[in-house]
């Protein structure tokens, strides 16, 4: 089997020091990914930017390539502007849309009902623990009542087309998805990810994946999804194949503890996918080349 981690970068892992627990700190995922060959890390917060915290594992491990981002919820003020251009003049590379806060995912996973007598992701404990506190976090939707962008994500497209970083969809639904990914055409934005595909509540039929790819986005697909039963295995197989390795690229999501390490699920997925038809170069391109184009870590 061939080694597809020399040289693979990761955009979306979950670490430690963070609100959720978390199977390992950043700089023993530094170590591990770097005695694989990888060449670095995106880290990704539901909370915090992550960017500060991206700059100390570079000085602890001279040579490696971790990134900081950062995620739009109510953390940081939500659909926030200034933490935007503060997240980008600190490095980060990735501003993610919201996520545990996005209206459309709280009503998908809690529907009216916030019992905690029935099993639900950790975040959403935390949103009922600050609930019951009186903690005023509301949900956010990109559209306003009118069905159209709000005016703070227009700042947010432009900050993020001056600095040239990523954009990043998050747990958006799809009315927000397509009106956003538009926005960002139209802005001149090329480093545009729609985030994992065949999740759940973020699920993308190809013929929706085609559109979003002829606006200029890449399409992400996380080995988490599958791992867990999410989603079966197939469908990513001929998801990808209709898309196209060149619009694609692999991460893993990983960092739960009762999840494997990151760079073991990405080898697993790497190698699944070559013994489904995939050829070394092509996943090369989805778990390297196009993740470190998306950063311009390539550029160094």
């Amino acid at each position: 089997m061939p080694d597809f981690l020399e040289g693979a970068y990761d955009l979306h892992v979950h670490s430690a020091p963070d609100v959720l627990p978390r199977k390992m700190d950043d700089l023993e995922l530094a170590q591990r990914f770097k005695a694989v060959g990888m060449r670095g890390f995106c880290l990704k917060s539901h909370y915090f930017c992550t960017s500060e915290r991206a700059a100390l594992v570079n000085l602890v491990h001279p040579g490696f390539k971790a990134t900081g981002s950062i995620v739009l919820n109510s953390a940081v003020g939500g659909l926030n502007p200034a933490a935007v251009e503060m997240a980008a003049l600190s490095g980060a590379k990735i501003v993610w849309m919201p996520t545990c806060d996005s209206a459309y995912e709280q009503e998908h996973v809690f529907g009216g009902d916030r019992s905690t007598e029935r099993k639900l992701p950790f975040w959403a404990k935390i949103v009922i623990s600050l609930n019951e506190q009186g903690i005023r976090c509301p949900t956010i939707s990109l559209l306003d009542d009118r069905g159209e962008l709000r005016e703070e994500v227009l700042e947010i497209i432009a900050i993020i087309k001056r600095h040239d970083i990523a954009l990043a969809t998050g747990h958006i639904s799809h009315e927000e998805t397509f009106a956003l990914v538009k926005a960002a055409k139209e802005a001149g934005l090329s480093k545009i990810i729609i985030t994992h595909v065949t999740f759940p509540t973020t699920f993308y039929t190809i013929d929706e994946q085609k559109e979003l790819v002829d606006l200029g986005a890449y399409m992400e697909h996380c080995a988490t999804t599958h791992l867990l039963n999410k989603v079966d295995f197939n469908t990513v197989v001929s998801q990808i194949k209709a898309i196209g390795p060149e619009r694609v690229f692999l991460s893993t999501d990983l960092g739960q503890p009762a999840n494997p390490y990151p760079d073991e699920g990405l080898r697993k997925f790497s190698e699944q996918l070559y013994l489904a038809g995939f050829s070394k170069s092509d996943i090369r391109m989805m778990v390297a080349d196009n993740p470190l184009r998306l950063i311009s870590a390539n550029e160094e």
